[in-house]
């Protein structure tokens, strides 16, 4: 056995390891981009709900408001 093969037999599984880790953890990482779009399409349609509701809101009360004048 020479020098260098403990070396290889440690190192090679250590560094396959670690590129296995690393390429879940990017698999993830593109996983969870996918969901946080989905939250962000999903509040950004909320948001544009609600300001719908608050225009038809303000309308009805400057109805009312006129009115009473």
């Amino acid at each position: 056995m020479t020098d260098t093969q403990p070396y290889l037999a440690i190192g090679i599984p250590v560094v396959t390891n670690a590129a296995m880790i690393g390429l879940l953890i990017a698999y993830m990482n593109g996983r969870f981009d996918a969901v946080n779009q989905r939250f962000d399409d999903m509040r950004n349609l909320w948001l544009a709900e609600l300001h719908r509701v608050e225009e038809v809101l303000d309308a009805r009360l400057k109805h009312i408001e006129d009115e009473r004048r």
